[in-house]
């Protein structure tokens, strides 16, 4: 008799439990049902890329990297680890302050395929308040997946979550293993498509980045990219322009008559005074008809 009372204790302890998991999944995912969109690239025909940086823990670079964008009047994606927030508040107020974009990229940099939904919820949740307390901005709907490691109930659990956008790339520099200059430019320069991610890293171990980072900018810029957030890359609005580089034998004349569009109007966008003025390598703005 006692071995079967034992037996019914073990049973109700173990229907207990199993009611409590069933009840804890179905809090997280009563946030919202909607399954986070994997995006890698954007599908345009505009000359746009995003650069994106990932903040691990040490945030190294921060300085320097924000020192070249705001040289370049270029805004970029930060992906930020409550870790890294919690390390150097800071810095991480200095991004926000500049008008970077960021996102979530989890507490503590684990595998998001080898945590439970629960452990996802926390990592999550532990960022977000942690930057929202300190910069008065949400990191949502924006997650990347430490190591870009994801699965369905990755993608089930950020989304109800209210992380509707999973962020990728389509290049990745590797430069967090110390790669040279040359190697970090040419994997960006040589693989560039329009509606390109490109990935890289805000640590000491990426210190060849602040190096290569006027180089991508200056290559891409003569290729005729021009640079946008990560919600810039994904708004359905379209862009009211087109970036042209200025080339040999160009005039603005001929520059306005292959966009249908006038002199003038060229002229103004671009703060022109002199129409008769213009250089080889120069980046024109040309209104969209």
């Amino acid at each position: 008799m006692k071995k079967k009372i034992v037996g019914r204790k073990a049973a109700v302890l173990l229907i207990a439990l199993t009611f409590a998991l069933a009840m804890t999944t179905q809090t997280i995912f009563a946030e919202g049902a909607t399954t986070s969109k994997l995006i890698t690239k954007v599908n345009t025909t505009d000359k746009v890329v995003a650069l994106t940086f990932d903040d691990g823990s040490d945030g190294t670079n921060i300085p320097v990297i924000l020192k070249i964008l705001k040289t370049y009047n270029i805004k970029a994606t930060f992906f930020i680890t409550g870790k890294a927030a919690m390390n150097h508040p800071l810095k991480i107020k200095s991004i926000v302050a500049a008008g970077h974009a960021i996102g979530n990229h989890s507490y503590s940099h684990p595998y998001f395929t080898r945590i439970t939904t629960t452990q996802m919820k926390s990592q999550l949740d532990r960022t977000e308040n942690y930057i929202r307390t300190l910069t008065g901005k949400t990191t949502k709907p924006y997650f990347r997946p430490p190591y870009g490691a994801y699965n369905t109930t990755v993608l089930v659990t950020v989304g109800s979550l209210g992380y509707t956008k999973t962020i990728k790339w389509n290049i990745d520099t590797i430069d967090w293993d110390g790669r040279s200059t040359y190697r970090i430019v040419s994997k960006v320069l040589n693989n560039i498509v329009p509606g390109s991610i490109v990935l890289m890293h805000a640590g000491a171990g990426a210190k060849y980045t602040p190096t290569a980072l006027p180089l991508i900018i200056k290559g891409l810029k003569a290729k005729g990219y021009r640079f946008v957030t990560i919600p810039g890359l994904l708004s359905s609005t379209p862009v009211p322009y087109i970036q042209y580089v200025v080339k040999a034998g160009d005039t603005l004349t001929a520059i306005a008559l292959k966009y249908g569009v006038t002199v003038q109007q060229i002229a103004t966008l671009n703060h022109i005074a002199n129409v008769n003025l213009i250089y080889v390598g120069q980046v024109l703005l040309i209104p969209r008809n």
